[in-house]
């Protein structure tokens, strides 16, 4: 992990962690999401905490294998590499 900080390779792959995920419209679905979560429990009973639990799931589980599986491979590059 320290070598990823050290050579700028982490915040690389955030980078592109990030794009790929807005590319294919996760980050739009997970806003969605939030209102919907929102506007059901109401905005004056629900904290941040309590909307980072409940979407976090749903978050985590709607990442396409494909993104996945490059970050994946980015990182054993990289690891192959050093």
């Amino acid at each position: 992990m320290q070598k990823l900080i050290e050579t700028g390779e982490k915040e690389n792959l955030k980078e592109m962690l990030r794009t790929k995920l807005v590319e294919c419209g996760w980050r739009d679905d997970l806003r969605e999401h939030c209102k919907e979560v929102i506007r059901s429990k109401g905005l004056e009973r629900i904290t941040v905490d309590e909307l980072v639990q409940i979407i976090t799931p749903r978050g985590r589980d709607t990442v396409p294998d494909q993104i996945k599986a490059d970050l994946l491979q980015r990182i054993r590059q990289f690891l192959q590499s050093t």
